[in-house]
């Protein structure tokens, strides 16, 4: 019989090496000693206890006393010994891989948002709200497409951008030095321009909205012409320059600039009439010296009306006789600074010399008149 030095496996006399470890098979004489863990007889050389399966520390010599067994170390699952299949060669020494490191573990912490996150995300939510808005409001719309104030409830008309001559029109012998010399301009965006002059009733609306007072009443040979202000389909007159902007501001808009009002009145038009005087205006010989319910007359080729004739309209833009002679060629705003604003497009009382595009009235801020009135524009009406 011979056994394994290392495993103390007993194999007949015919084997060489083991089959567990592979070690050479040694006939010598077995010296023994204790396992230090079941207390079982084992090898002086043996590695691995055969009874409980440890590792050990071999014995290499006999005259050394036995020492005192180091704490055991951790508990290792040894596999038991199988047979190698007939004909195979002997299997390398039993080996195991490392035990896997434990994972680290982390604490997931949640912290609420602060006050300042919740600030942004809204301020981000209305920048893209009102993005949203103007740009359907200026995208998909054309020239003459009509829509509803929600402020004051008149209706407004879009006017697209473009570019017109400014000024005196071609072959008008009536033209004011003011009016010349024709220019060039291009107004680059486009906007919402009221289809007819400020109504009463609307007018009405902004009194009672912002605590104001109702202008005095136009008078027609010390007669009111409206007494109480009880028609309400008229155009709103007797108002200041600051009473116009004070009510487009209410409704959400401002008052045009007198290039805007030029390009709007002409619609596309050279001349300086959009039509027949008596078939677009109310004028000195057809009004009566007397307002009319607004919209009665022919429209322009924007769809607005009474562009010219039945009352003076206040627009943004102070005065300056020689403006033009250095005027802008995008979007001019007028002088900075003076007193006086220009009046666009005559009224009932003018002569027709005056009930022309280009035509341009001027007067102070604060005057009141029974044929001053306006319209205002918008850049943005929701859908």
């Amino acid at each position: 019989m011979k056994t394994c030095p290392i495993c103390q496996q007993a194999y007949s006399g015919d084997v060489e090496f083991c089959a567990r470890d592979g070690a050479r098979l040694s006939g010598e004489a077995r010296e023994e000693r204790e396992c230090p863990y079941c207390a079982e007889r084992i090898l002086k050389k043996a590695r691995v206890c055969k009874h409980c399966g440890r590792d050990v520390e071999p014995l290499v010599r006999t005259d050394i006393a036995v020492q005192t067994p180091s704490p055991a170390p951790p508990e290792r699952i040894v596999e038991p010994p199988t047979a190698p299949p007939q004909g195979s060669k002997p299997a390398a020494a039993a080996t195991r891989p490392p035990a896997a490191a434990n994972p680290p573990q982390f604490q997931i912490i949640t912290e609420p948002p602060s006050k300042m996150k919740f600030v942004a995300i809204a301020v981000v939510a209305l920048i893209l709200v009102v993005a949203a808005v103007w740009y359907f409001s200026q995208h998909g719309v054309k020239a003459g497409d009509v829509r509803i104030n929600p402020n004051d409830g008149l209706k407004c008309v879009w006017v697209p951008p473009g570019t017109f001559v400014m000024g005196c029109s071609q072959d008008d012998s009536e033209c004011d030095p003011d009016e010349k010399p024709p220019h060039q301009v291009t107004v680059t965006k486009g906007f919402w321009m009221g289809q007819t002059e400020v109504t009463v009733g609307a007018y009405k609306r902004f009194t009672g909205g912002a605590g104001r007072q109702m202008p005095p009443e136009p008078a027609l040979n010390g007669r009111p012409v409206s007494p109480g202000w009880s028609d309400e389909t008229m155009p709103i007159v007797d108002v200041t320059w600051d009473d116009a902007q004070a009510y487009c501001s209410w409704a959400g808009g401002r008052l045009p600039t007198e290039a805007e009002w030029e390009y709007a009145a002409r619609a596309g038009s050279p001349e300086a009439l959009y039509g027949p005087i008596d078939e677009v205006a109310w004028y000195l010989a057809n009004g009566g010296s007397k307002t009319h319910p607004v919209g009665e007359k022919r429209a322009n080729e924007f769809g607005l009306y009474d562009m010219l004739g039945n009352v003076w309209e206040w627009v943004n833009d102070g005065y300056d006789e020689s403006y033009y002679q250095n005027s802008p060629s995008q979007d001019p705003k007028g002088p900075a600074s003076g007193s006086l604003r220009v009046l666009r497009g005559g009224s009932e009382s003018s002569y027709p010399r005056m009930v022309r595009a280009s035509d341009r009235y001027r007067l102070e801020r604060g005057v009141r008149g029974n044929d001053y009135g306006f319209r205002c524009v918008r850049e943005v009406i929701a859908p």
